[in-house]
């Protein structure tokens, strides 16, 4: 697998128990949405498949993950602070909108000029305003508001989101 073929959904955090299970701290509970029976880590820059025995959430932030085969609190230990990552292709083929971890790498368009404004980062959703993290086409991070009366247009086969902002915010 290709890192453009997949998008981060969360950690693994340290064993729970003895058995294998291991705490998931996820952003995107796109893995209990679609009928998959798997994730992929980020094994030494490769991206692994890891089959999922089973899982049980915890709370709206962490759940607790077992894998095939990794059966041991020894094995489990082994694949702490990893990160996780979920296929493009499945959660695409559920035909919901597209979660906010799988807008990383969007294109995001000026609405009013056509003009691109950056690609989209990363989201911060640590206040009740949500900001898309973007780098513009000169290098430069930006936050910019990802209020739904802005947003335009989210066009998943291209990977670019339409958005209307003020006149003048971008100049801040």
């Amino acid at each position: 697998m290709k890192e453009d073929e997949v998008f981060y959904i969360g950690r693994l955090g340290k064993h729970h128990g003895v058995k294998g299970e291991i705490t998931f701290f996820y952003e995107d509970d796109v893995f209990d949405r679609v009928n998959t029976d798997y994730v992929v880590l980020k094994i030494e820059g490769i991206f692994v498949p890891f089959f999922i025995e089973s899982y049980r959430f915890q709370n709206e932030e962490m759940a607790y993950i077992k894998f095939e085969d990794i059966d041991t609190l020894e094995e489990a230990c082994d694949l702490t602070g990893y990160s996780v990552f979920f296929p493009k292709k499945l959660a695409e083929a559920i035909g919901e909108a597209p979660s906010k971890a799988e807008l990383s790498n969007y294109q995001l368009i000026d609405n009013h000029t056509g003009q691109s404004i950056g690609t989209i980062k990363g989201i911060d959703d640590s206040t009740t305003n949500i900001l898309f993290k973007v780098e513009t086409p000169q290098g430069k991070d930006i936050l910019v508001p990802a209020a739904e009366d802005f947003i335009k247009s989210i066009n998943p086969d291209e990977h670019i989101i339409r958005i209307n902002l003020p006149d003048g915010l971008l100049d801040l």
